[in-house]
């Protein structure tokens, strides 16, 4: 929601945006032709001490994303309070650096030396109210400040894309020395302003060898000597104020004028533009996202240049900076010419300008940057380039009258000391090193400095970009294993296996080309095919190419050229020319071997012949006779060729290879990705009928869901793996091998797995860890029907304390669903970041009721772009009705999305619309989206969600409609206080319902078609069914009725008739405990958590309400040290469905143990001995009838539901104990069987009395 002050004031998007900009940017300094201008003020620079020591503690205190999170909320709300204070002494906020701020106080000459008493005045108030302030993770946060005055220059520089401006001269200079003369807590006047202020104000104290001052205390100003000072600043005279504050910023006078606003647009970046274009509210702008930070600093002797070449130089720095970073998808944040000298921060991977491996094109950028700027500064020691990638808060920070766009995290920091620290050269993190996916010869390890604030930065490296070893390139890196075969690809091996025989035998030319999306499994593929070529006795020449050779000239034809002459293996340059010659005699002229010089780095003479040619000539001799290399090293002998990535051949390479390929008789093998031209042209050579016999292209398909069970059990060197481990992997991976095996790493990094072997018939003891043990080995998904027959084996599964749903999103899939998202505009960005909080399948109406209100119109609109992007996909109910459906077939609905999924077409109705139910396509996509939110605003969406599913809470119709904790919402009235929905999620409830029952359906069929597709591949053991697991309670059915409010339903469970309670469970029930998980309301998520095992009790699906209670149980023993968080009545439910499932899975003295815990917390004790048993039979027969029912009508309404709540809860124990003692056919069985029986009559009957007074009472 906009603020007070912004409904206000902002009268346009311009003036929206003004607050991104300082007041000097003044009209007049926009629309003149002048690159600099002259000023005159007081600067203050106010820096945090200890600032990168302080965001180490948050990330060591949460973890990478919380730590972030953390530390850019505190920071933004210690910024807010000194912003306050500048902005009501006058001030206007020119730059922020992080943990720094740059200030300016505009004044006439004469009145320098009052408006430095403000500022002084000002200082002191900051460091008296804010200078020590105390940090969630222990450390305090001080400030330091400097003080300058005095004449300065504003430059202004840039393109047609993006400007700068930044402060110059001598005053900033001195301020920036000031502030670090300081120490935390002291303000420092430089020698200028000292000259110029009113000393009788001032007591200070002389620093040693130093002309600053240090400021020990002054008389303050009054309250009409401060307002004159502040009218006598050079400033326009509109100004605003914070309703409600005291903060006071004179505005930008702004026009009409187009270029006014045209130029003023290109001081703020495109992002923050193009969400304030969208109108999108200022929570929205932030996100949590990884980056790269590429920081540079050239070190400029500021104090000995002029202004004119200082313009210069930031002119031509900036305009080389746009033009090497903007085809890498490159920004720059921030230019600064104080705190660390001359800086530029760029980064990459922002919102809507990610690209795949931007790690690398940032080393790529950086040793680009740093050649150029080394050329133009004379030398690469005035240059030093630090690149890191890690998760940052990219997003809005400071005041609402004053703001930056920018990046905070701890990595952006360590990017600013690895410039300090290590000049002249391109240096990176550990993490970029691994995500650029380069060989270890692209970089060298640099010596390990001390860097303030920076505790352990782990290894750091050089990049050195292309070296001789990178020059010839590298063979296939996948390295393939002896004991474990490749799943999933026999298709592809056979293929390869025919079009090898038909080459050998018939001489048939042939190229295989398959084409796979990353992490498709496409490199393994082809180490593979390259191993059974070499096994069967053939020569193989392998390839890899990278995404470097693509931006290198002829560097793929070279590398093909080197491997297959062999020249890899030659260390000296004369052995290099010996087998050059020796493998090319009778190919090409003497004279020509010198224009093989440049590409394979040999020193051949130039033959008078090549030097009496021309530039043209010369070009057309160079690709004859590569083109002549190319084919005798290709087609010389018989032999196979493999090119992995052959989508990064350069377009140099392949203007040979394209003709050479054409006449040639080779067998060749390449993998390729989808999107790149290179890619374009094999498909488009495949179609040709000139050219499809020769070519076969080949798309790589998924992995089924039983070979991605089989490869999981054997990355783990397990036989069997289980059913819930099975599905989450199945449905994160979507069958793709690479996400497969980062989502297991994560998973063994995180310790959630657990490796244990057991004997099949193996008995555990009696107890809920065991029943729970039992429960996920009751029927593993083995890797092979071999694997299921033996007695013996490792098993591997979840640890019983952990939530897969939980689990954390690896970076490197991150990365690759990020670069997926940032393809869309910033709308339909955010409508799907705010479904994705709602889950992997979601309504409309829940849609619109988080939406932002000025985006909710557009939101069908942007649902339907979406689908036609595949990013969502609507669904339609195509489910048969259990009773009907042929069990031999299974469900009639599946995940493939020509079964039950809608795609959007142009005559759906707007009303169709919005009640409808749509999902996600890929999970991955969700989990980032997700991701991105910074926690405040996310707690927010999800109390929204919360709010509208409670309205759905309860059965459905076929079932009375209550509670499945018989009046559970009434024992525990604090988990009712979340709000009520309000605007369109009011209305068309019904709608609402069935939206809820689709969404639900799908979700049921999501959780458990995953395995069983699985197991009819494997064809091993029987399915495996969640409501089969245990024996079912049918007798529960008589007692269940006896819990509902009215007695009117004769509907029976629905475990015996098709209901919409399943589907309620999963849209609403289990929503809803996660909503309060991640809100971190621990006890209105145990509420929850207690519903959705009782939904599961009563939909049959035992398996379910155990995973259930087992969540519970996690977060009961999480806040069982805090008092009150979970009621007592609670505690006695989450026993007495415990005790539920017991009974439903056989396990009859643990039933009864949990139900006398459970009766016990119900304050309604049942005896353990036969004596016992016996006194307490004859007590329940002095009960009386109608005290019960004066007391009942004696209490007010509330007490009375929570009192019958109790009975209800009482009824269903004692009715599982009669049944469970019935059982045991003895004596002291039946004692006891009739005893709680007749308690149960007496409970039942005080029960039937608070009914009756409640329906008298309404």
């Amino acid at each position: 929601m906009a603020s007070a002050w912004e409904r206000k004031h902002h009268h346009s998007d311009l003036e929206k945006a003004a607050a991104f900009l300082p007041r000097l940017l003044a009209e007049d300094s926009l629309t003149s032709n002048c690159h600099s201008q002259t000023i005159v003020g007081v600067l203050l620079f106010v820096d945090m001490s200890d600032f990168t020591a302080l965001t180490e503690k948050f990330i060591q205190s949460s973890g990478t994303d919380r730590g972030t999170d953390e530390l850019a909320q505190t920071l933004s709300r210690f910024l807010r309070d000194i912003l306050e204070e500048m902005l009501t002494f006058g001030g206007d906020i020119l730059k922020f650096a992080g943990d720094a701020v740059l200030v300016l106080w505009r004044a006439p000459h004469q009145e320098l030396a009052k408006t430095i008493t403000l500022v002084l005045q000002c200082s002191w108030q900051i460091q008296k109210k804010y200078g020590s302030r105390d940090t969630p993770v222990g450390q305090k946060v001080q400030l330091k400040i400097g003080i300058s005055a005095g004449p300065m220059n504003v430059v202004f520089f840039g393109d047609g894309r993006r400007r700068h401006f930044c402060i110059c001269d001598r005053a900033l200079n001195e301020v920036c020395e000031a502030q670090e003369l300081a120490n935390a807590g002291e303000v420092i006047l430089s020698a200028t302003s000292w000259e110029l202020c009113e000393r009788h104000r001032l007591r200070i104290k002389h620093l040693a060898g130093k002309r600053a001052v240090k400021v020990t205390g002054m008389d303050q100003m009054s309250w009409s000597e401060c307002q004159d000072a502040l009218r006598k600043l050079v400033q326009h005279p509109v100004s605003h104020r914070l309703e409600g504050e005291g903060a006071m910023r004179p505005a930008l006078v702004l026009s009409n004028r187009p270029k006014v606003v045209e130029v003023l647009g290109k001081y703020i970046p495109e992002t923050a533009l193009m969400k304030l274009d969208d109108r999108l509210p200022l929570d929205f702008f932030s996100e949590l996202r990884p980056v790269t930070s590429l920081f540079i600093q050239l070190q400029l002797a500021t104090d000995f240049i002029s202004t004119a070449e200082l313009c210069t130089v930031l002119l031509n720095a900036s305009r080389m900076l746009l033009e090497i970073l903007c085809p890498h998808k490159g920004k720059i944040n921030k230019v600064l010419l104080f705190d660390k000298g001359c800086s530029f921060l760029c980064v990459f991977g922002l919102t809507g300008e990610k690209l795949p491996y931007k790690s690398l094109h940032a080393l790529q950028s950086a040793i680009q940057i740093l050649n150029s700027f080394s050329t133009m500064f004379g030398g690469k020691k005035a240059v030093s380039v630090a690149v890191t990638s890690g998760m940052v808060f990219y997003g809005v920070n400071g005041h609402p009258l004053r703001r930056e766009y920018t990046v905070i995290g701890q990595k952006v920091n360590l990017a600013a000391r690895m410039m300090m620290h290590y000049p002249g050269l391109v240096s990176c993190d550990a993490a970029t090193y691994a995500a650029s996916r380069l060989p270890p010869y692209y970089f060298k390890e640099l010596p390990e400095r001390n860097m303030k604030g920076i505790s352990h930065p782990g290894t750091l490296y050089q990049y050195v970009g292309i070296t001789k070893e990178s020059i010839f390139g590298m063979g296939l890196t996948k390295e393939r294993s002896e004991y474990a075969p490749l799943l999933g690809r026999e298709k592809e091996i056979d293929l390869f296996v025919s079009c090898l025989k038909a080459y050998k035998e018939l001489g048939q030319r042939h190229i295989l080309a398959f084409e796979g999306m990353m992490g498709s499994g496409k490199s393994h593929l082809l180490t593979e095919l390259a191993y059974l070529g070499q096994a069967a006795g053939h020569r193989v020449v392998a390839v890899e190419l990278l995404e470097v050779n693509v931006r290198q000239s002829f560097s793929a034809i070279r590398t093909l050229m080197a491997r297959a002459l062999g020249l890899q293996d030659c260390e000296l340059c004369s052995d290099k020319e010996r087998m050059l010659q020796t493998k090319l005699r009778g190919t090409i002229e003497e004279s020509s071997y010198c224009l093989l010089n440049d590409i394979f780095l040999v020193e051949f003479p130039v033959s008078d012949k090549v030097r009496d040619m021309g530039e043209p000539q010369r070009k057309k001799e160079l690709h004859s006779t590569w083109a002549k290399v190319l084919e005798k090293a290709i087609g010389g002998e018989f032999g196979i060729f493999v090119i992995d990535n052959a989508h990064f051949i350069d377009p140099a390479s392949w203007s040979i290879m394209s003709p050479v390929l054409r006449n040639v008789s080779l067998f060749m093998v390449m993998s390729l990705a989808p999107g790149y031209a290179r890619t374009e042209s094999f498909c488009k050579a495949a179609a040709d009928e000139t050219m499809s016999h020769n070519i076969t292209y080949l798309h790589l398909d998924k992995l089924k869901p039983s070979a991605v069970v089989q490869k999981v059990c054997q990355d783990l060197g397990v036989v069997s793996i289980s059913r819930d481990l099975a599905r989450f992997l199945i449905q994160r991976s979507s069958g793709i091998p690479y996400y497969c095996e980062e989502l297991l790493r994560c998973l063994r990094r995180s310790d959630m797995l657990l490796s244990c072997t057991r004997r099949r018939g193996e008995k555990g003891e009696d107890n809920w860890e065991s029943l729970t043990a039992s429960a996920v080995e009751a029927s593993p998904l083995a890797a092979s029907s071999s694997s299921s027959a033996g007695d013996d084996g490792r098993v591997c599964i979840i640890r019983p304390d952990v939530n897969l749903e939980n689990a954390v999103l690896p970076v490197t899939l991150k990365e690759i669903a990020l670069a997926e998202l940032d393809r869309l505009k910033p709308l339909k960005q955010m409508v799907l970041k705010h479904a994705a909080v709602i889950g992997p399948v979601f309504t409309t109406q829940l849609l619109s009721h988080i939406l932002p209100a000025g985006i909710r119109h557009k939101m069908n609109c942007l649902l339907d772009m979406l689908v036609r992007d595949n990013i969502l996909k609507w669904l339609k109910n195509t489910e048969v009705p259990e009773d009907v459906q042929d069990p031999t077939k299974g469900p009639a609905t599946s995940l493939r999305a020509e079964s039950g999924v809608e795609r959007s077409s142009p005559s759906k109705t707007t009303a169709e619309r919005q009640s409808g139910v749509l999902a996600f396509c890929v999970l991955p996509l969700q989990e980032a989206a997700y991701q991105l939110w910074p926690e405040r605003q996310r707690v927010a969406l999800h109390h929204k969600c919360a709010a509208f599913l409670e309205r759905h809470v309860h059965k459905c119709k076929s079932c009375s409609q209550g509670d499945f904790v018989a009046f559970h919402r009434f024992a525990v009235t604090s988990t009712q206080d979340g709000g009520s929905c309000q605007g369109p999620a009011d209305q068309g409830d019904s709608r609402s319902w069935e939206a809820l029952v689709l969404a639900g359906e799908q979700m049921r069929r999501d959780r458990t078609h995953a395995t069983e597709d699985a197991e009819d591949d494997l064809q091993q053991q029987q399915a495996f069914m969640e409501e089969d697991f245990g024996v079912a309670g049918r007798f529960l059915a008589k007692s269940e009725e006896t819990t509902e409010l009215s007695s009117k339903s004769d509907g029976k469970h629905s475990g015996a008739c098709s209901c919409e309670c399943k589907a309620i469970v999963e849209s609403v029930l289990v929503p809803l405990a996660r909503h309060y998980l991640a809100m971190g309301d621990a006890a209105r998520a145990f509420y929850y958590l207690l519903e959705c095992a009782a939904a599961y009790l009563h939909v049959s699906n035992s398996y379910m309400a155990l995973v259930k209670l087992n969540e519970a149980e996690v977060l009961r023993n999480s806040v069982e040290k805090k008092a009150n968080v979970i009621a007592c009545f609670e505690e006695a439910v989450f026993f007495s469905l415990k005790g539920e499932v017991c009974c439903r899975t056989g396990r009859m003295k643990l039933a009864k143990k949990m139900i006398r815990e459970a009766l016990s917390l119900l304050k309604r004790q049942f005896p353990r001995t036969c004596i016992g048993a016996l006194v307490k039979s004859q007590v329940e027969k002095l009960q009386c009838a109608a005290y019960v029912a004066r007391r009942a009508a004696s209490l007010p309404q509330e007490a009375r539901r929570k009192r019958l709540a109790w009975l209800l809860q009482q009824s269903r124990c004692l009715s599982l104990l009669e049944h469970l003692f019935s059982l045991e056919g003895t004596s002291s069985g039946q004692t006891f069987s009739r005893l709680a029986a007749r308690m149960k009559a007496n409970t039942d009957r005080a029960a039937d009395s608070y009914r009756a007074a409640d329906s008298r009472h309404r």
